[in-house]
Parts: C-alpha cells; sequence; structure tokens
C-alpha cells in the first residue's frame, strides 16, 4: 500500500525517508550543557524506531540561555565530541540528526518541571536573566533585565558559534527557536517587546532580531542543508502575535532560505485560553502552507497513525512533528507502517519481529 506519510521529502540535498520528524523536547538530563547516556539512548531509540528526523531538545547556544541548569548546550567546543557520538549513531541507523538552536531569554534560570519551574535567583544558585523589556518571573518577585544592544550582538554570535559546533558536531538540520515565549519569540510579540529602539514598537523591528540570526546561521550552514524555523504561530493572547504576522513572517523567511516553519503556538505568558485538541496547531501549518508556499511542520497532539496520515495526504503539512506520542512510543513509525500496510525497513537487529499486515 502507498502511503504519503511514508513518502520521502528532499530539502535541499537531505533526503528524509518520512514524514515523521521527533519533536525537541526538554529532558533537563544535563550537566553543564553535556549529554549523557541517557540522551544518547533516548534519541537513538527514536533513530531505531523509524522516524527520518530526530531533533535534540532546545540546545542553549550560551549558559545563561538554558531554561533549567540540567539544559543541553553547545556554547563550547567541548560539548561537540559527546553530541557526535549521537548523531553518528542516528545516521548509523537510517535517520537524520537534526539540533534546535535556542535561548531561553526570561524563562532561563529556571527549576526542572518535577521541582516546580520557578525562578532560581543567583543566590540560589541560578543567574540573572534578561529579556527585550522587563518581565516578572516566575517567582512572582524577581524581574528579568532589559537586554542592551551589546547584549543583543551576543546572541548572535552565540547562535554563529553554536550553529559551527552544531555542524561539527554532524548535525544535519538546523532549527532557530523563535517560539514558546523564549528569547527570539519575546522579540517578536508586541507583549513583551516594549522597546523603543532599532528592536522594538514596528513588526520589522520585532523581527529584526530572528531575520540577524536566520541571515547569520544560514551563511554558516552549507548550501545543501536544510535551515528550519520554529514559531508560535500565534500567542492566544489579545494584541499579541498572531496568524497574519506569522504568514507575514514565513514569507520573509522563505526568500532568507529557510526551508521549514515549524508551527507550534503559544507560550508566552500566562494565563492562555488555548482549544487544545487532537491536531489543534494543524490548522496554522495549513495556513502557513497554503499563503505562503512555505514548507511546513504540524506538531501539537499528534497520536495515530490515520491522523499523521491525512495530515500529510491533505496538504495540511509537509512534515508531522510528534513529541509525546513519541515518549509514549518510540517505535511510532515502526506500529504506523503496519497500521497502514506500508512495508518499512527495520534494524536488521529487529527484523525477525518484523510482521508484514496483509
Amino acid at each position: 500500500m502507498n502511503s504519503n506519510l511514508f513518502s520521502p521529502l528532499t530539502l535541499r540535498d537531505i533526503t528524509l525517508k518520512n514524514r515523521i520528524v521527533v519533536s525537541p523536547m526538554c529532558q533537563y538530563s544535563a550537566e553543564d550543557g553535556f549529554p549523557n547516556d541517557w540522551h544518547f539512548v533516548h534519541l537513538g531509540t527514536r533513530a531505531v524506531g523509524g522516524a527520518a528526523l530526530i531533533f535534540t531538545e532546545a540546545a542553549s547556544v550560551s549558559p545563561e540561555g538554558r531554561i533549567s541548569p540540567a539544559d543541553l548546550g553547545i556554547w563550547k567546543d567541548e560539548h561537540i565530541a559527546p553530541l557526535k557520538r549521537i548523531t553518528d549513531f542516528i545516521h548509523q541507523n537510517g535517520s537524520v540528526a537534526g539540533i534546535q538552536l535556542a535561548h531561553a531569554g526570561y524563562k532561563a534560570s529556571s527549576q526542572e518541571p518535577w521541582h516546580g519551574q520557578s525562578y532560581i535567583t543567583p543566590e540560589d544558585g541560578g543567574w540573572e536573566v534578561f529579556s527585550p523589556s522587563e518581565v516578572l518571573l516566575a517567582d512572582e518577585v524577581s524581574i528579568s533585565t532589559t537586554i542592551t544592544l551589546a547584549g543583543v550582538e551576543k546572541v548572535i554570535e552565540d547562535f554563529k558559534n553554536a550553529t559551527r559546533r552544531a555542524l561539527e558536531a554532524g548535525f544535519k538540520v538546523i532549527e532557530i527557536h523563535a517560539a514558546h515565549g523564549y528569547l527570539v519569540h519575546e522579540f517578536m510579540s508586541p507583549l513583551i517587546n516594549k522597546r523603543t529602539d532599532e528592536y522594538g514598537g514596528s513588526f520589522e523591528n520585532r523581527i529584526k532580531l530572528l531575520l540577524q540570526i536566520t541571515d547569520e546561521v544560514r551563511m554558516i550552514v552549507p548550501e545543501n542543508l536544510p535551515l528550519f524555523v520554529r514559531i508560535s504561530a500565534t500567542d492566544w493572547l489579545e494584541n499579541g502575535w498572531t496568524i497574519d504576522d506569522s504568514i507575514k513572517l514565513s514569507t520573509i523567511l522563505k526568500d532568507r532560505g529557510v526551508e521549514v516553519v515549524d508551527c507550534s503556538s503559544g507560550g508566552l505568558t500566562p494565563p492562555e485560553k488555548i482549544p487544545v485538541g487532537f491536531g489543534y496547531q494543524v490548522p496554522f501549518a495549513k495556513t502557513i502552507r497554503e499563503k505562503t508556499g512555505m514548507k511546513t511542520g504540524a506538531v501539537g497532539m499528534i497520536v495515530s497513525a490515520q491522523q499523521a496520515e491525512e495530515i500529510i495526504s491533505s496538504g495540511e503539512a509537509d512534515l508531522v512533528f510528534l513529541a509525546r506520542e513519541m515518549l509514549r512510543n518510540p517505535y511510532f513509525p515502526m506500529h504506523a507502517a503496519y497500521e497502514l500496510g506500508y512495508d518499512t525497513q527495520w534494524a536488521k537487529q529487529y527484523e525477525r519481529a518484523k510482521r508484514t499486515k496483509k
């Protein structure tokens, strides 16, 4: 049986064997930014499971850009070798390794989720955090520092250096994280960005940081490799970032050499009234794809083979990004192929357990 979900997709010189992507998912298990055996097994298992593209969790471009002290990092050369061990294994098993480069902005220096996610002050072992404008932090006492123009230049430089390291570590796809209320998204949204300089006010000013990072990263990434950008397609908040803004931005990103817009949403400030349900963010991917011609990735409560197949077959998105379903089932692609009656190649070590659907 033919399956659009299991059709290949070529992005520049990289061909993905199917349309299933392991979405970046924080593991809060690193020390000083270094990946360890947990990351190797977590990401490597998804390669054995048959996903075409496997993203690391958000990898911080600087120590102060980490969401938590336990975040993955790529701010120093020593991080390269343990990451290379992971990318080598992913590629040996027929998948493509991707990395999401990120800076957490005012959401940095936070506790791991199982410890409450509150802001950790410098006195308690955290660090000072910054954002486009001052923000009340999660401890409801501390205030973020407004980033200076020199600080903005450092962030851009950090993304550039992280990109070089990522390529040396063997990653074939780079994704810039511009969603979920982290630093780049904070600049984009008028709800957080109250600046009066060249980075604030108009739509053009608020997207300037993302475009500068994109241009610098695209110059470093070889022409034969693709660049992704993750956005929050809407803030789900009045007077915030909207789907119309996302359409406008995606058109600009397409002209700047971005291959895929990964369409998430929200994450900026609570509370948010979000109509969460199966595939609730897929319409954003569809709209951006239709309005701009940009390839898009759909993410958010995609949980079944038939649902994923329909998203791709109907042209709502070019890729499906799976997160929690991949935590529940690292072998989702293998099971999905069986359900859809599509024959995929398994790791030779597992081949004897393969069933073919009649």
